[in-house]
């Protein structure tokens, strides 16, 4: 395998010594990993995007002789390099010359900067800051809260290995994606920061609770191909048979971050039996927003509550909490302000609408939500809010007893639900004139209630 050289950045701080947690464990919900996915580790695999050869930057090689693909990549290349450069102008480690000019540059850097002095609070753009960090997004807002957290510090992170391997980890979610891409993993990180702030969690998780669950978060859907487990197994990708059609998708998001972590070398200064404890310990995360295992985590976190017996002191009860605050992260959508929230629902419906028009062209079973012609967006999202989101946010709500932020995402849930309810009475009663042998329908809440949705 080729390993990427380097980037280097002259004006990289250095980290001051610090140090180790003692305490690791393995787990899922019960504390331990499948024995399934254990032997996934022995494997060193990036995603479906190819290293980038740095050496063709230094090749005779004619405009003409260079594949597209490749372009895109050195492209790509480029800009991570650019971002480098306005990460130091973030920092204030590069002085303006007198003579230099950098009003647009300033413009953006200055309002990203100010984006991220708020990264903690639950109106975050994701999309805006996505366009003022020039489509870096994830590897800004990480580094951001990875030195807010003093994880650098802690951890002894080598600043060039942290760029690589977030630079890779970019790079392997796919930008031709509506919603499985790296702006949506940007707005789960963001979502998974704001959870690890609440109270009754910031005050018991410890630094290396904090790193496995930034890094899950980033990495949770890298090198995701913009279809579903389904499809994988009936078109019989090699995935699902690497992974026995089980957990296929989030399988493949840790081997590839694992295959990302050992090429980047970024926990090569710890002991291997550390590393290797890291490494599972984000599989066992990232496994659990598997969506088919919903019942299984929700079922666990009730009894917990209903029991009262949930003790944040012991690691496992941690990493289980780490468990559902990454997959309420993972479906927070519905959970924003309208605008955002509306955004991302139509960029998953649109995700669902490719595959289901690719089932068709090749004649096979349409996947449930993935019909254009009889699955509307409002339809979809009431029932994704109805049967996922309400009941696990419910019980994430009764764990934080409930905070100001749960309050305010119930908030936005409950009028979100409101809004899609309107739109898709809306929608039915254009149908039902087009139609006039169909029965008229009723909003959901109520005639008076829809009038007021906007």
């Amino acid at each position: 395998m080729k390993t990427r050289r380097q980037i280097p950045s002259p004006s990289l701080v250095l980290c001051e010594q610090s140090g180790w947690l003692n305490v690791l464990f393995n787990g899922r919900a019960d504390g331990r990993l499948n024995a399934g996915h254990a032997g996934v580790l022995l494997a060193e695999r990036r995603g479906s995007y190819p290293p980038i050869d740095l050496r063709i930057l230094k090749t005779n090689s004619q405009p003409g002789e260079v594949e597209s693909g490749t372009r895109r990549k050195l492209k790509r290349l480029l800009s991570f390099q650019r971002y480098c450069h306005a990460s130091r102008l973030l920092r204030g480690l590069m002085p303006h010359t007198p003579g230099s000019l950098h009003l647009l540059d300033d413009d953006y850097l200055g309002q990203a900067a100010h984006m991220l002095s708020k990264v903690d609070t639950w109106n975050f753009d994701i999309f805006l800051f996505d366009r003022l960090t020039n489509g870096n997004s994830l590897v800004t807002l990480m580094c951001h809260l990875f030195n807010v957290c003093g994880l650098i510090h802690h951890f002894q992170l080598d600043m060039v290995k942290l760029h690589r391997f977030l630079g890779m980890v970019q790079e392997d979610y796919h930008s031709h994606n509506p919603y499985h891409n790296a702006v949506h993993a940007a707005d789960v990180t963001q979502a998974m920061y704001c959870y690890i702030k609440e109270t009754k969690l910031a005050e018991q998780l410890t630094p290396l609770d904090v790193f496995l669950g930034l890094m899950a978060a980033a990495a949770h859907d890298v090198d995701h191909p913009g279809v579903n487990q389904p499809f994988l197994i009936k078109t019989r990708h090699h995935l699902a048979t690497l992974y026995q059609n089980t957990s296929v998708l989030e399988s493949h998001h840790w081997r590839s971050t694992v295959g990302m972590l050992r090429e980047s070398g970024l926990l090569s200064h710890l002991p291997a039996d550390m590393s290797q404890d890291i490494e599972q310990q984000l599989g066992s995360l990232i496994l659990a927003t598997d969506i088919n295992r919903q019942n299984e985590f929700l079922i666990t976190l009730r009894e917990h509550l209903d029991n009262q017996d949930m003790d944040l002191q012991l690691a496992t009860h941690r990493h289980f909490i780490l468990q559902i605050a990454l997959k309420c992260a993972d479906v927070c959508n519905p959970c924003r302000e309208w605008e955002l929230s509306r955004q991302w629902s139509e960029r998953v419906c649109e995700e669902f609408y490719r595959q289901g028009d690719l089932e068709r062209k090749f004649d096979l079973e349409i996947s449930p939500l993935c019909d254009q012609q009889t699955d509307s967006v409002p339809a979809i999202q009431i029932g994704f809010i109805s049967y996922i989101v309400e009941p696990l946010f419910e019980e994430w709500q009764r764990f934080t007893e409930p905070s100001m932020l749960s309050q305010i995402m119930m908030g936005h849930l409950h009028k979100n639900k409101a809004c899609w309810s309107r739109l898709r009475y809306v929608h039915t009663l254009a149908e039902t004139k087009t139609h006039p042998h169909a029965e008229e329908p009723e909003p959901e809440g109520g005639q008076e209630e829809a009038e007021d949705i906007p």
